[in-house]
């Protein structure tokens, strides 16, 4: 899964100016205390070759220290993968105005690619999208909004009907 990463101490000044910009930029991250944990400090040592902190992590790639163009570099070739359920879909009112039933709000699934996150979730052709990430989902442009904000990799529900059933699962988009 990919994750930020934030190896630090209490004591060090970088290291709150790295999490305080992970954090205006809306980037969750985790923080490991090196101070209190030896361990964790082996694995710093071990993942950047350096004793020095912050150490930041982010989806695999090493920072050492509070590097902002790297980070940025990073940051935005995260967001540039882009979650993506690999389903084509349509506004489910549209769907029931065709076809003079079903349900108005949400998103008609009208294919979805094989091995694809929608797949894996045990979406099908026919079913309805009603909700994603614990947000309520009307049509396809609320389903696509809700996508960007997503993180990539991350494990959100997913609430589907399918002949009048409301069915909930995991996708990982």
């Amino acid at each position: 899964m990919s994750e930020v990463v934030v190896y630090s101490t209490p004591t060090c000044g970088y290291c709150h100016q790295v999490k305080q910009y992970l954090s205006q930029r809306g980037v969750p991250y985790r923080e490991v205390d090196v101070a209190a944990d030896r361990q964790a400090a082996s694995e710093m040592v071990d993942l950047s070759g350096q004793r020095g902190v912050p150490v930041v992590v982010i989806d695999g790639q090493v920072v050492i220290g509070f590097n902002r163009p790297r980070i940025d570099e990073l940051l935005s070739a995260r967001s540039a993968r882009r979650p993506q359920l690999g389903v084509s879909v349509a506004d489910a009112r549209s769907m029931s105005e065709k076809r003079g039933e079903g349900p108005t709000e949400g998103v008609y699934v009208g294919k979805v690619t094989y091995l694809s996150p929608g797949d894996k979730a045990g979406l099908a052709t026919g079913d309805v999208i009603v909700a994603l990430a614990g947000r309520a989902i009307r049509n396809a442009d609320e389903l696509e909004s809700t996508l960007a904000t997503l993180v990539p990799e991350e494990s959100v529900s997913l609430v589907y009907l399918r002949d009048g059933e409301r069915i909930t699962a995991r996708v990982t988009p």
